[in-house]
């Protein structure tokens, strides 16, 4: 059904107007009429029109001031003028508001008809794209807590995959590259400071989720676990204020007693909140440490990591960056990052403390021990209770800053080496098993599902892995293997189409065809004749 409220001054016309959609429209279209430009509008707002019908000139206000003002109120209207003046200011000022046409007096049956069903196209269309807005909001608003939750997991989990984050900023809307992290445990009752009956409150919470996420984000437009965790977890995104940063600090704080009350008074429980400082994406997990730390200081409803000692001080100009940037690249095995890292370190050392060779020793010595470290938790060295036993010997007895950095920057690079190469030995034996089992079964109905399962990776960690090693994608991979398996079986002659096609995987002989004809350029009869 289409509303049309056709607007003319002269009876006349919207007789002749409501004859000519009846005839031709029926009962698609139902029909209203107003000979003002005041009447028109307040039609307009009371049956909110998809059609209309406008005379420029009217008594009071004209067409045109008549169609911006129903566009205040209703911008997916149509409009198509009316006019006895063929006047070129209206023509211009129709076009600026988005006039579908512009019919001159007196108006022709065949005209109006095909301006109609343009205009009926325009309405469907714009339906069943608010439609698909619709329903495409109603699924993000289901899936959106799953794709927090997994941001949030990843953070916490210090999964910090480059591609992966990209992905979650996107779909999350994020544009800073810093923030905090804030817990929020809740309970009965506080019992000498303590949150009690924890685990009862997760549970009976499960039916407020929804007015606990409403209250959390309206507070903090904060990114949240799952909130029948105990504590939630929520990450804000927050660039490092231009302002005072105590006046930040502080606008933090405030928000989040403010939101700890109303949680309190619309979910019936008590709720305690710990606030990290502000991080980098990279370092965001020790804003949540920090937030963990106060959650359990018994004081007040709300502690903010700042105002309590859970912080190691650095003194002025330690390059803590470099350091953490260090065990940030030796942890995912980039040997020139952690080399140059460990250089520039180095180098600070030798400017800032050169007459102080034992606390550099004593560094180097923990550095390497702690990048060491990295690489047995990540599966990349063994173990061996007495494999370092000379280390601290070793090196006590470098006799020069020279000699101190190259012992440095070896044992750096090689923690990190051992580490990529694990990484890359794991792909290798995974793709050598995944290459395996392909010509195996490649004259079966196998899917990429099928081989990841095979070799126990999940799908989208093989598929990527797969590309990155073979250079395109599976798919493609299989159907290569196919075909040149099909080219040996064309030319050896001796089986039937037919039988080539089962040979190969292809159970539709006329898909097989398909499939080659495509990728070799030639039908598979063609090439047999070569």
């Amino acid at each position: 059904m289409y509303k049309i409220l056709v607007t003319d001054d002269e009876g006349i016309v919207i007789d002749a107007l409501k004859y000519i959609i009846d005839k031709n429209f029926g009962d698609t279209c139902e029909v209203f009429s107003a000979k003002s430009g005041r009447s028109v509008i307040e039609r307009a707002e009371q049956i909110r029109p998809d059609i209309v019908f406008m005379d420029i000139q009217m008594p009071g206000i004209n067409g045109i001031e008549a169609i911006r003002e129903i566009k205040k109120t209703n911008e997916r209207c149509i409009f198509i003028i009316l006019t006895a003046y063929d006047k070129f200011n209206y023509a211009v000022d129709a076009l600026e508001l988005g006039v579908l046409s512009y019919i001159n007096k007196p108006i022709d049956k065949e005209e109006i008809v095909e301006v109609i069903h343009k205009a009926q196209q325009l309405v469907d269309e714009d339906r069943e794209k608010r439609s698909t807005d619709l329903e495409v909001r109603e699924k993000m608003k289901i899936v959106m807590p799953i794709i927090e939750n997994g941001f949030v997991y990843s953070l916490m989990l210090q999964d910090y995959n480059k591609e992966n984050m990209e992905q979650f900023f996107q779909l999350l809307d994020i544009k800073e590259t810093s923030g905090y992290v804030f817990l929020a445990r809740y309970g009965e009752e506080q019992e000498n400071g303590e949150i009690t009956n924890e685990i009862g409150a997760s549970v009976s919470a499960s039916g407020k989720q929804m007015e606990i996420v409403e209250i959390i984000k309206r507070y903090t437009k904060g990114i949240i676990g799952p909130v029948m965790a105990n504590p939630i977890i929520v990450f804000v995104p927050h660039e490092v204020d231009s302002k005072d940063e105590y006046e930040d600090r502080v606008e933090i704080i405030e928000n989040a007693r403010k939101m700890s009350r109303e949680l309190r008074k619309r979910i019936n429980y008590q709720f305690r909140v710990g606030i990290g400082t502000i991080k980098s994406i990279e370092e965001i997990h020790e804003s949540y440490r920090e937030a963990l730390s106060v959650l359990d200081y018994k004081e007040g409803s709300v502690q903010h990591a700042a105002d309590l000692p859970t912080q190691c001080g650095y003194e002025e100009g330690y390059p803590l960056e470099l350091e953490k940037g260090l065990f940030r690249a030796v942890k995912i095995g980039d040997m020139v990052a952690s080399h140059a890292n460990a250089k520039a370190y180095f180098e600070w050392m030798q400017e800032a403390h050169a007459k102080d060779e034992m606390s550099i020793r004593l560094k180097i010595l923990e550095f390497v021990l702690e990048c060491e470290r990295l690489a047995y938790s990540s599966g990349g060295m063994i173990y061996h209770f007495n494999g370092r036993e000379e280390y601290f010997k070793n090196v006590y007895e470098l006799k020069s800053l020279n000699e101190m950095n190259a012992w440095f920057l070896e044992k750096i690079y090689m923690a990190a080496l051992n580490i990529n190469n694990k990484k890359e030995k794991k792909s290798i034996d995974l793709m050598d098993q995944a290459r395996t089992y392909i010509k195996e079964n490649y004259n079966k109905e196998i899917t990429l599902d099928d081989v990841s399962k095979k070799i126990a990776i999940s799908p989208y960690y093989f598929s990527k892995l797969f590309k990155k090693t073979e250079g395109n994608n599976f798919i493609d991979y299989l159907t290569n293997l196919r075909l040149t398996k099909a080219k040996e079986l064309l030319l050896g002659g001796g089986l039937s189409m037919k039988e080539i096609s089962r040979e190969v995987g292809y159970s539709d002989p006329n898909y097989f065809s398909r499939t080659f004809k495509k990728n070799v350029g030639v039908p598979p009869t063609e090439y047999r004749e070569i």
